[in-house]
């Protein structure tokens, strides 16, 4: 699996690493990742993902993984998000309906 936030993107970046000569050699920055079981409301079941630390602090602000998806933008989920974000909305739209 890659270092890529399944929820925000984030991935990789490169920079360099200056020495105090001021040589600078490359060097990847990795983010921050863990794998978590987040739990769905809407859903009834709990989900592991493997998100950044920030991500998972804007999931709290934000309400909950329900509440994050819903607003999210398709170009930064991971295609697992995707499916999740499309059973979500189905299910909140058999809600209303009902």
């Amino acid at each position: 699996m890659s270092r890529r936030c399944e929820l925000t993107g984030v991935g990789p970046m490169v920079g360099h690493s200056v020495s105090h000569s001021n040589i600078k050699t490359k060097r990847r920055f990795l983010p921050s990742l863990r794998e978590t079981a987040l739990q769905s409301e809407a859903l009834g079941q709990s989900f592991r993902l493997k998100i950044s630390n920030a991500a998972l602090r804007t999931l709290d602000f934000k309400g909950g993984l329900d509440a994050f998806l819903v607003k999210a933008d398709d170009t930064e989920l991971s295609l697992r998000a995707r499916r999740l974000k499309k059973q979500i909305k189905a299910k909140l739209a058999e809600k209303a309906a009902a």
